[in-house]
């Protein structure tokens, strides 16, 4: 049985997503949270759920009380819902460790693609996020840009990130296999459905994609 806590202060959300949950066959509701972080805080030790879905804005949580929570609580899977924030909030959420991301105007069937893809250790991001953080930067990120973004959520793996990041290295498939100890079919492979997943089709495709999600370690951050 998956145990999952959902903490959102927006009522019309927080029992949304219980009724959405309740339906799930194999998944258990543990008592919401709809107070401040200590609330949550008390609520995610006392439960241990298995994964939680998150506004962790409408909490009055930022993104590094975030980190703090998901850094405490290593076995419990985060999914965030929130409304868009701006280029630096998505940057900082996306580096605090979440699994997975979504926006308020997902609809049903992302939002269940997004709960079983995490549960299952795959990172899910909604595709609005993912364009408006790889958008050229000479684009004006106004409301009506924001809004003409698909939707369309991706899963991505653990081992497609390893491989993004082994791509962004500059590592060939062959030093890749090597790294990963996989054969160089497997990660041409992955290589293919990545490009894929992130509507690219070259490297340099996935080399922003991954600077930009902050998959590299760097010092500095390009994209602030």
């Amino acid at each position: 049985m998956v145990k999952v806590l959902i903490a959102d202060k927006n009522f019309l959300s927080r029992v949304g997503l219980e009724l959405l949950v309740g339906e799930l066959k194999g998944f258990e509701l543990v008592p919401s949270v709809c107070g401040e972080i200590e609330d949550l805080q008390s609520q995610l030790q006392l439960s241990k759920p298995n994964l939680l879905i998150t506004d962790f804005t409408s909490l009055g949580i930022n993104s590094d009380e975030l980190k703090t929570l998901i850094k405490k609580f290593p076995r419990t899977k985060f999914l965030v819902i929130t409304e868009m924030l701006s280029k630096n909030e998505l940057n900082k959420v996306m580096a605090s460790g979440i699994t997975s991301f979504l926006l308020k105007d997902c609809d049903k069937t992302e939002i269940l693609e997004a709960i079983n893809s995490t549960i299952k250790g795959e990172k899910f991001i909604c595709g609005k996020i993912v364009s408006f953080l790889t958008a050229a930067p000479e684009i004006k990120t106004t409301n009506s840009f924001i809004k003409s973004l698909g939707c369309d959520g991706m899963a991505v793996t653990e081992r497609e990130i390893e491989i993004i990041r082994a791509i962004a290295e500059g590592l060939s498939n062959k030093l890749i296999a090597d790294k990963l100890s996989l054969s160089t079919h497997t990660v041409n492979t992955h290589r293919k459905n990545i490009m894929n997943k992130l509507g690219v089709n070259n490297t340099a495709g996935v080399v922003m994609f991954a600077v930009k999600n902050q998959l590299l370690e760097t010092n500095f951050s390009l994209f602030q």
